[in-house]
């Protein structure tokens, strides 16, 4: 008697963000836009070893101001004769810091006042979105400004102010995602043998509604970076010595440069150009590995 022996081989799954990133390394633009995150991120980490002159630092006995662009300051210097190479490399660590942390400030804002909503009985739910439609009818960057004169330019006021008001979009899409969530039979299974309704929230709802979420906000850092160079323009963004991107090229456009001391403008605003080139590519990768369906309609 013959027996037939058929070698099954086993079919393993592959999970959503498996899936995702095997779509997003075939996005050529968007594996580019990594490859320049991760530049300027190393270049923020290493700052110190790769800056040739601290990012304040004035030679005194020379008299160097607006030297251009040579071999031994290869971004020229500035009107104080410090090194721009310098304080373009330092610049990434704070142009970075405030994207980065104020973002992380509006996720937990969003995301939590977002999943509330979400989760909280429709009376409850309108009541917290119209307050949001009351928020975003005030022009946002008033109510950073008046922080800002309020408590002084602190750097981490910067972060709160801005952070404070990037968050109602997070929460609508944070809400969204809940109410297409809350009544899968996981949840209502969860219910049914008594866990907590912040438990649900946090444990089982905002976790399998992240992947929208992360992907507004690799799209909102750049945002932020823009306005913090913009509040650098008014004088309420980092303060010096310290200096960002933004706050480099805005100097430098008041003295005149493009005319007279290109340098000033061009280094800091081709780093600040490349970095929001790289994160919106990016972002933009990611959400159509996340949902293909989505490409090309936002």
């Amino acid at each position: 008697m013959t027996r037939t022996m058929i070698d099954t081989e086993e079919i393993k799954g592959v999970s959503l963000w498996a899936d995702a990133f095997r779509r997003l390394l075939k996005n050529k633009l968007a594996v580019f836009g990594a490859i320049i995150i991760i530049f300027f991120t190393l270049v923020a980490i290493f700052a110190d070893l790769i800056a040739p002159y601290p990012y304040d630092y004035i030679n005194f006995e020379s008299n160097e101001q607006f030297a251009k662009p040579s071999s031994k300051y290869p971004f020229g210097t500035d009107e104080q004769g410090r090194d721009m190479f310098s304080r373009v490399i330092y610049g990434s660590r704070i142009s970075l810091s405030v994207g980065i942390v104020t973002a992380l400030v509006a996720l937990i804002i969003g995301v939590t006042y977002g999943a509330i909503s979400g989760f909280a009985p429709s009376k409850v739910d309108e009541l917290m979105m119209r307050i949001v439609d009351i928020l975003y009818g005030i022009p946002y960057m008033f109510f950073v400004i008046l922080l800002m004169v309020a408590f002084g330019r602190k750097d981490y006021m910067l972060f709160i102010g801005i952070g404070a008001v990037s968050w109602m979009t997070i929460a609508r899409i944070t809400r969204g995602q809940i109410l297409t969530l809350r009544n899968n039979e996981y949840i209502e299974a969860a219910k049914s043998i008594g866990v907590s309704k912040g438990r649900l929230i946090f444990r089982h709802l905002i976790p399998n509604a992240i992947g929208p979420i992360i992907v507004y906000l690799t799209l909102t850092i750049p945002s932020i970076m823009l306005q913090e160079a913009f509040l650098s323009f008014l004088g309420l963004g980092i303060q010096p010595p310290k200096a960002s991107w933004g706050s480099l090229a805005t100097f430098g456009g008041t003295l005149g440069a493009i005319q007279n001391y290109p340098h000033l403008i061009i280094f800091p605003g081709l780093a600040l150009a490349l970095t929001l080139f790289g994160m919106n590519a990016f972002g933009e990768g990611l959400r159509d590995a996340l949902d293909p369906s989505l490409k090309n309609r936002i």
